[in-house]
C-alpha cells in the first residue's frame, strides 16, 4: 500500500487528488495538512467527502509528513511550495509538486516570470516534467516530479510530436485557450466571483500569463530550439474544463491527415490521449483523465484542438498517473481508463 500525504489540502487540486486516491486500490491517504488546521476533518473542510475520509487535518512540519508517507502531493501555491518540498525530500519521501516551482528549466526563467528568487535553486531543472506521455522514463526513477500546468498540458500534448517530427513551423504558433473558473483556485478573487463571470467571457493575463514560458520551455526541448509562440487564456463561466485552439503553419507541405497520423502513432500506447475525428468539447472529458485531440486544415494553417479537465488531466489526475509510474503500477490504476 502506497502511503500518501496531501500538503495544502484546502484547495481544488487537493480535493480532486483525494477523490482519485480514494478510488485507488493501492493508495492510502495518511496525512492531510493545512495552515487552516483547527482539529476538524478533511470531510468537514470538503463536505463532498462526507463519510469517505474522516482524517484529521493537521498543521504538520515537513519532516513529520515525510515520516508517515511514501509520497506527498504538494498542493501549495508557487514560492510557498519549494521550501516545504525541499524539506520533505531531505527527510526521505518522494514528492509530486503541483505548483510551478520546479517546472521551468532555469532559475533565471523562474525569476523573470515569477518575480522572486527561487527558494530551492539547486533542484531547478532537475525534476522531470510530469507529463507521462512524454517523460515517463525520467519520472520512473525520480524522487521529485514537477506536475504540469493545466493550460500547458493542453498545448504541449498536441504540439510536441509535431515539432519533433518537423511537421509544423516553430514560428508563429498561436495558442488560444479557454478555461473554467476552477483554474483560478479556491481562494475568493474579484475576477472569479459569480456576478463577475456569469454571462461574460473575457481574456486575462494577455502577454503575461506564466504558463506561456512553461509551454515554450517544454516545446523548445522537443523542437531543439525556442519556438515563437503566443498564448492567450480566456475565462469561461463554467466550473471546469479547458479547450485550446492552436494555430500553426505546416512544414514541408504536411497535411492535416499526415499530422493526425503522427499524433495517432505517437500516442497509440498512451491510454489517456485520444485522437478523435470529431471536434473535442470540455463535456466529453469532464471528470476524466483524458485529453482529446483533433486536427483540421484551413487555408495554409493547421488547426489543432485540445480538450481536457483542468482539475484532472490538467492537475490531480496527472499527479496520480505520475504516482503510479513512480511505484511501478500501471499508469491507469485508479484512474478509470
Amino acid at each position: 500500500m502506497i502511503k500518501v500525504g496531501i500538503v495544502g489540502c484546502s484547495g481544488y487540486t487537493a480535493i480532486e487528488a483525494i477523490k482519485w486516491l480514494l478510488r485507488h486500490p493501492d493508495a492510502e491517504i495518511v496525512a492531510a495538512t493545512s495552515r487552516k488546521a483547527d482539529g476538524s476533518t478533511v470531510c468537514a473542510m470538503h463536505p463532498t467527502l462526507t463519510g469517505r475520509l474522516n482524517l484529521v487535518v493537521e498543521d504538520l512540519a515537513p519532516e513529520q509528513v515525510a515520516a508517515r508517507c511514501d509520497v506527498v502531493f504538494c498542493c501549495l501555491p508557487h514560492a510557498a511550495s519549494a521550501p516545504i518540498v525541499s524539506q520533505i525530500l531531505d527527510s526521505g519521501s518522494k514528492v509530486i509538486d503541483l505548483s510551478a516551482d520546479y517546472r521551468l528549466s532555469t532559475c533565471a526563467l523562474y525569476e523573470k516570470w515569477y518575480g522572486s528568487q527561487h527558494p530551492d535553486p539547486g533542484r531547478v531543472g532537475q525534476a522531470p516534467y510530469g507529463l507521462p506521455e512524454l517523460f515517463a522514463e525520467q519520472i520512473r526513477g525520480a524522487n521529485l516530479v514537477a506536475n504540469p500546468g493545466c493550460y500547458p498540458t493542453s498545448a504541449i500534448l498536441p504540439l510536441a510530436p509535431l515539432v519533433k517530427e518537423g511537421l509544423i513551423e516553430t514560428t508563429g504558433i498561436v495558442v488560444d485557450a479557454k478555461s473554467g473558473a476552477s483554474g483560478a483556485g479556491r481562494t475568493p478573487k474579484l475576477g472569479t466571483l459569480y456576478s463577475e463571470i456569469n454571462e461574460s467571457f473575457s481574456a486575462y493575463g494577455v502577454g503575461t500569463h506564466r504558463h506561456q514560458p512553461e509551454i515554450i520551455d517544454i516545446i523548445g526541448r522537443y523542437a531543439g530550439s525556442e519556438p515563437q509562440l503566443i498564448f492567450t487564456p480566456h475565462l469561461v463561466p463554467m466550473d471546469r474544463g479547458i479547450l485550446s485552439t492552436i494555430y500553426a503553419r505546416p512544414q514541408a507541405g504536411a497535411t492535416a491527415n499526415q499530422i493526425r497520423e503522427c499524433l495517432c502513432s505517437y500516442y497509440q500506447n498512451s491510454p489517456f490521449v485520444r485522437v478523435v475525428s470529431h471536434l473535442p468539447a470540455t463535456k466529453h472529458v469532464a471528470g476524466t483523465n483524458y485529453c482529446d485531440l483533433t486536427v483540421r486544415d484551413s487555408g495554409g494553417w493547421i488547426i489543432l484542438l485540445s480538450a481536457l479537465d483542468n482539475l484532472v488531466k490538467g492537475a490531480s489526475g496527472a499527479a496520480v498517473q505520475c504516482m503510479n509510474i513512480l511505484f511501478d503500477h500501471d499508469e491507469t490504476t485508479g484512474l478509470g481508463a
